[in-house]
């Protein structure tokens, strides 16, 4: 993971191929909201609003 601002909870991850995807702190599956600087994950991508697609279900592994 790239970035995470635990104020507003709001973070991007950087996919392997180098895409970068948006995620909002309720995409975190452990309940938990935040999620450390550099964490590798896994995540899903769904579509978001406006034809842009965001990461969602973003564990830590």
């Amino acid at each position: 993971m790239s970035e995470f601002d635990e104020s507003v909870g709001l973070g991007v991850i950087t996919s392997v191929d180098g895409v970068e995807l948006p995620f909002h702190c309720i995409a975190i599956s452990d309940g938990s909201r935040k999620i450390e600087v550099g964490a590798s994950v896994a995540f899903r991508v769904f579509p978001a609003v406006k034809g842009r697609v965001e990461a969602s279900f973003v564990e830590k592994i």
